[in-house]
């Protein structure tokens, strides 16, 4: 299972330099070059301003937490998902692990991941279904619709799942553990009653849920602005209810393809498909696509080195102590 996030990594990769390729990679460049080095300050700047309001999203979710860390810990949550050669599940954990060396704890850490990452996807949900409103009003015959109602009527039911797991699911898990008797099965139940307590606690503020919401729908309707950009500086511009459309649905095919890490081809093969959907040329699209990447590492490699930097440091610490404690102590003759 290890393999298989950097097999479709391989695989998406082939795909990508495929469709460029095919396409023309001339063509691509020239679309690159017209948005120019501001035009990718831009929206690197853009990215880094909703990941902060993100970070504050999941700051509300931990009354103790201070902002910098809900923040660095969202940092280095996506820039593990967009990087490295794991699927999105992989930043998740890199996340919490982030949040944990800031001083939370790992139960609150956990916790919160688990509920930030759920309250994004319903966020998500509802962007999805705004983008198809939208969608039925711009081109109401519009092939894309059917599939993504369907998608759309899915993804509602996994929310909702995921909501009751996280409000009720655990009590089953006490049970069976309970019932299995002691040794694996009551340290099991420990972890997960200290897991599902932090659960409890943040599911017993209304407000910071629903804020956590409203932060995540605001920044993934925001989001829009950066391919809206793009297009105006490259001379293909799209109205911003159209991007939008663009946007949401292209987010809502990365979603279903998580297990591909940065849905590395799957992204480039989407553009190209929804964008002809609005009159994008292939090459704008693949353009487009490559502009997010780019930014993605530019953001992203900067902040996995220190990140790997912090955790190194913290190794090397805890080896020398360790090496100091194992030091004989010579009795006094």
């Amino acid at each position: 299972m290890k393999a298989l996030p950097i097999v479709a990594a391989v695989l998406g990769i082939g795909v990508m330099l495929a469709l460029v390729g095919y396409f023309g990679a001339g063509a691509v460049v020239r679309s690159l070059l017209a948005v120019g080095g501001i035009g990718f300050a831009a929206i690197c700047a853009i990215h880094i301003a909703l990941m902060v309001v993100m970070g504050f999203a999941w700051r509300v979710l931990m009354p103790s937490a201070r902002s910098w860390v809900a923040i660095w810990g969202r940092l280095v949550r996506d820039s593990g998902s967009e990087v490295l050669p794991l699927s999105q599940v992989g930043g998740y954990v890199l996340g919490a692990r982030a949040l944990a060396l800031a001083g939370v704890t790992g139960t609150v850490a956990k916790a919160s991941t688990i509920v930030d990452i759920t309250f994004e996807f319903v966020a998500q949900v509802g962007y999805t279904a705004l983008g198809l409103v939208l969608l039925l009003q711009l081109q109401p015959g519009s092939a894309v619709a059917t599939p993504v109602i369907i998608g759309l009527a899915v993804a509602v039911a996994a929310a909702v799942a995921f909501l009751i797991v996280q409000r009720h699911g655990f009590d089953y898990f006490e049970r069976i553990a309970r019932i299995l008797g002691r040794g694996w099965a009551e340290r099991s139940a420990a972890g997960a009653a200290a897991l599902h307590a932090a659960l409890r606690e943040i599911y017993r503020r209304p407000m910071a849920l629903w804020l956590c919401f409203g932060l995540h729908l605001a920044c993934w309707i925001a989001s829009a602005t950066e391919a809206w950009l793009v297009l105006r500086l490259a001379g293909e511009p799209l109205p911003f209810s159209a991007v939008l459309v663009l946007e949401s649905m292209l987010y809502a095919v990365r979603t279903s393809a998580f297990v591909v890490p940065n849905a590395v081809g799957v992204q480039e093969g989407a553009y190209i498909l929804l964008g002809a959907t609005f009159g994008l040329s292939p090459e704008m699209a693949l353009a487009l696509s490559l502009l997010k990447r780019a930014r993605d590492l530019a953001i992203g490699l900067p902040t996995i080195g220190v990140w790997q930097a912090l955790e190194g440091g913290r190794l090397w610490r805890r080896r020398n102590t360790a090496e100091i404690n194992r030091v004989p102590v010579a009795s006094p003759d």
